[in-house]
């Protein structure tokens, strides 16, 4: 009987896989609409006192999206007081829906790893994920990674896309 062997684990081919840098802690989503009469339309004396009001703790250590309906009336300072009394608890506070959290934390992820371990390398970007992974991620990684690889290609060992070779 011949013996199996995994000619992907002896091979050059280098994975980079995006959900090694999924950074751990909970995602929440601050509504101002929440605070607003009729959901629509602030009034400052009452929304100072709600934000006053409001249990902030629950926040400690997430990483938090701060949104408001586009129909309502809101003056630009209004997400920035929120910002204020989430600063002391959340660990990042984007503008934006809940799905903009990973994107904003994946931007400054790739943007500060060092790629150079790819030189010259066939790559493969890890496709199938257990974690919510934006697409705007595997861009920003091919784009990190193509002045580096040798080769990049998309999805698994078994089935992978191949996307760019150097000339």
């Amino acid at each position: 009987m011949e013996e199996i062997i995994n000619k992907v684990a002896n091979s050059a081919l280098e994975v980079f896989d995006l959900e090694d840098y999924y950074p751990k802690g909970a995602r929440r989503q601050v509504d101002i609409s929440q605070w607003l009469f009729e959901g629509v339309v602030l009034k400052e004396k009452d929304f100072r006192e709600s934000l006053k009001q409001h249990d902030w703790q629950q926040y400690q250590d997430a990483y938090v999206a701060v949104s408001a309906p586009e129909d309502a009336i809101i003056p630009s300072w209004a997400a920035i007081l929120v910002t204020v009394y989430l600063t002391p608890y959340a660990k990042k506070i984007i503008s934006g829906k809940i799905e903009d959290i990973d994107v904003s934390l994946y931007q400054e992820i790739l943007q500060a790893l060092d790629y150079t371990a790819y030189q010259d390398k066939p790559v493969i970007v890890k496709g199938c994920s257990k974690k919510p992974v934006p697409m705007s991620a595997y861009i920003l990684a091919t784009q990190k990674l193509q002045p580096f690889a040798k080769s990049i290609m998309y999805g698994e060992a078994c089935s992978a896309v191949p996307l760019y070779k150097r000339k």
